[in-house]
């Protein structure tokens, strides 16, 4: 199972905008994808309502993984997405 630890780069971590581009990217993957913080058990990346309850923030860790046909690709695309700081897009 590819996974992959990143650092949030958004000044808000995984809350409001962040965790719904987050989301529907999550959504649009092939496979699977869970995110998971240090100490916490893995919630499905495409459910909105488990992302804001890890309460994920700023320059924390967290750890994208997937399994199946096309998981190495899902969990690049979402740690590029994630090490972004989407606060500051237009």
């Amino acid at each position: 199972m590819p996974q992959r630890t990143v650092v949030l780069g958004s000044r808000t971590g995984l809350h409001a905008r962040p965790a719904s581009l987050f989301v529907q990217a999550a959504t649009r993957q092939p496979v699977t994808v869970t995110v998971a913080r240090d100490g916490q058990p893995p919630v499905d990346a495409r459910s909105l309502l488990s992302v804001l309850a890890l309460g994920a923030r700023h320059g924390e860790p967290v750890v994208l993984a997937a399994e199946g046909d096309g998981a190495d690709a899902a969990v690049e695309e979402l740690a590029t997405l994630v090490a972004r700081d989407l606060d500051a897009q237009e």
